[in-house]
């Protein structure tokens, strides 16, 4: 089975009122990280620490093949590192930086994490028909991600 399929088949994501104020939380935990372009790189230069990558899983609501997919390393990997309370490498540390901003956007501009999810892992036209989840393994993919959030936030539909 291909992981489109794997994609397809996975359980909805349920929200319910206190995992969107933890996500919210988690999200204002690393807001003051990656609130200015400078901020950011000094972050993902020094490396976040795995665990990280853990609080985008549970924010996200990504599976766990989903998220191995967009950045590129397994979260075994990822749960070794946290253990041994290690960093990432600045490359992770950004996409994973630019990642929880795109979040933080897209549960302002769809008001809640699993609008935003369900949108994720649906064609845009704005996105050239393109499945925003599929673009997000790169920072291109990002933001064009973002630009079409604040397209979809001030109504300047194409």
């Amino acid at each position: 089975m291909d992981l489109k399929n794997k994609r397809k088949k996975a359980k909805p994501y349920a929200v319910d009122q206190n995992h969107q104020s933890t996500v919210e939380e988690t999200i204002s935990f690393y807001h003051t990280l990656y609130d200015n372009p400078v901020s950011l790189l000094s972050v993902a230069k020094s490396g976040l620490q795995a665990k990280a990558a853990l609080d985008f899983i549970s924010v996200s609501g990504f599976t766990y093949d989903q998220f191995q997919e967009t950045f590129k390393t397994t979260v075994k990997t990822i749960q070794n590192y946290a253990g041994q309370d290690l960093k990432l490498d600045a490359a992770l540390s950004e996409k994973l930086l630019k990642s929880f901003s795109l979040f933080e956007q897209g549960i302002e501009v769809f008001g809640s994490v699993k609008a935003f999810h369900d949108w994720l892992n649906m064609p845009s036209i704005g996105l050239g028909d393109r499945v925003p989840f599929e673009i997000m393994d790169t920072i291109t993919g990002i933001t064009l991600i973002e630009e079409e959030l604040l397209r979809i936030a001030y109504g300047a539909l194409a």
